[in-house]
């Protein structure tokens, strides 16, 4: 059995106004302790479709099937991703109120990435001197800025 390459990834999203302009970043660091840095915005976005998106945009990047330690002080992302993905598939992609799952443009995708890598969460507080928390909400927060 082939062991997979493991990565740890951290991430965060930041919004100037709720909606308004947004940023996402991740830090995706390799076995080795390689680190790629990721970041974007949208001019007209949410706070959690930008956490959703640096998850999404990190998994993509990586071109094989891998081991990820996902860090996200999003419980959105990561109940998302460890509770909530299998019901919302289960009932058509409604949530438990039988409403349409919000940003199913990111999670649909998210679960097809998720059958391909094997991954853990691990909810760390935001803004509580996480040095990779910080740095993602850094970068986030400037490309948010970048739109205004």
């Amino acid at each position: 059995m082939t062991k997979l390459p493991t990565f740890i990834l951290f991430t965060d999203g930041a919004c100037l106004g709720n909606p308004g302009p947004g940023g996402w970043a991740y830090i995706l660091r390799d076995g080795d302790g390689n680190e790629t840095v990721g970041s974007g915005g949208e001019s007209d976005t949410t706070n959690q479709r930008m956490e959703v998106i640096a998850v999404l945009r990190a998994l993509e990047s990586l071109g094989e099937p891998s081991a990820v330690e996902v860090h996200a002080d999003s419980q959105y992302v990561t109940k998302g991703l460890t509770e909530w993905m299998d019901g919302w598939i289960s009932k058509g992609w409604k949530n438990a109120a039988k409403k349409p799952v919000a940003n199913q443009d990111l999670w649909k995708p998210l679960s097809k990435l998720r059958e391909k890598h094997q991954l853990t969460t691990n909810w760390v507080k935001g803004h509580a001197g996480h040095p990779e928390n910080e740095r993602c909400d850094t970068i986030a927060s400037a490309e948010a800025e970048k739109l205004l």
